[in-house]
């Protein structure tokens, strides 16, 4: 059930880890060290700047959080919102089982950002994460990479660092690794968390690990109404969704622009000194987002 990763091993954060279903471990990485790479500092690993503005805003409130959080009503029956916490949902161990679950709110526009925190642990074999329309199948016989695998769905394998849409009429080695200056031997170890980017107006789906924005993963997804969805095999594995933030598509606010650029100039490790700027109150305030 398990696939043993072979190669060299990437890695962003060294305490991610991967394993079978719940009862084989099919690997463990071999680095336990932070490692940025060369490859990661090229034009196409830059945040867009739409993408560096709203992850500079304050996140999205506990309200604002529960509206894009999972829908209950929109699940394998093998998962279960936990009900001291609606952010996240519960798997029961049921064998020979891939489960699925899809968000509340589909998005047609606008940029979307939202949190997934999902253990190393808990991911499996089969451990994946992306959008999906709404005719997208939430369950399936036996353990696979469900997200993914046909039209209405498209998905990022966190265990083979595979991209998945249409998955199953394609043959396996068509599809790209992700990210995408990964050799086909070589595993990139993640974190228990990742940032997933859905840029509607744009029509793309990217991904951020450790503060660091991996490129683009799937393109033309304009016109569409995506939802975000993963798919897990991982008996008992507990999987939150928390939304981050969001930008609608009209233009950027001179204010705003001017006020991210001012903050980038003080830089992230000054900002506390804003109230010592010879500035009024009311300019102070706003760069704070007060």
């Amino acid at each position: 059930m398990g696939q043993k990763i072979s190669g060299g091993v990437k890695s962003v954060d060294g305490r991610g880890s991967s394993s079978g279903d719940s009862s084989s471990p099919s690997y463990r990485p071999s680095t336990h060290h932070r490692c940025h790479h060369p490859e990661l500092r090229g034009p196409d690993f830059s945040k867009p700047p739409r993408l560096d503005l709203l992850l500079d805003a304050p996140p999205a409130g506990p309200d604002t959080q529960a509206y894009h959080a999972w829908n209950p009503e929109d699940r394998s029956l093998n998962v279960f919102i936990k009900e001291e916490d609606k952010l996240t949902f519960h798997r029961h161990p049921v064998a020979q089982s891939t489960d699925c679950i899809r968000g509340r709110v589909g998005y047609t526009r606008g940029l979307h950002v939202w949190r997934i925190q999902w253990p190393a642990r808990q991911r499996g074999t089969h451990a994946v994460v992306g959008v999906a329309t709404a005719d997208a199948p939430l369950h399936s016989v036996g353990y696979t990479a469900l997200v993914g695998a046909d039209v209405e769905s498209w998905g990022w394998d966190l265990g083979r660092n595979r991209l998945y849409h249409d998955s199953k009429n394609r043959a396996q080695s068509s599809l790209p690794s992700y990210p995408c200056f990964l050799e086909p031997d070589e595993a990139f170890v993640l974190p228990d968390a990742l940032l997933a980017v859905l840029d509607m107006d744009e029509g793309t789906l990217s991904f951020m690990v450790d503060g660091q924005y991996l490129g683009v993963a799937f393109q033309g997804l304009k016109g569409k109404k995506l939802y975000p969805i993963v798919s897990a095999v991982w008996g008992h594995c507990e999987i939150t969704m928390r939304y981050v933030n969001g930008l609608d598509p009209e233009p950027l606010p001179l204010m705003d622009l001017c006020r991210r650029a001012a903050r980038l100039a003080l830089g992230r490790e000054r900002l506390q000194e804003i109230e010592n700027l010879p500035l009024p109150q009311s300019l102070k305030n706003y760069l704070q987002y007060q």
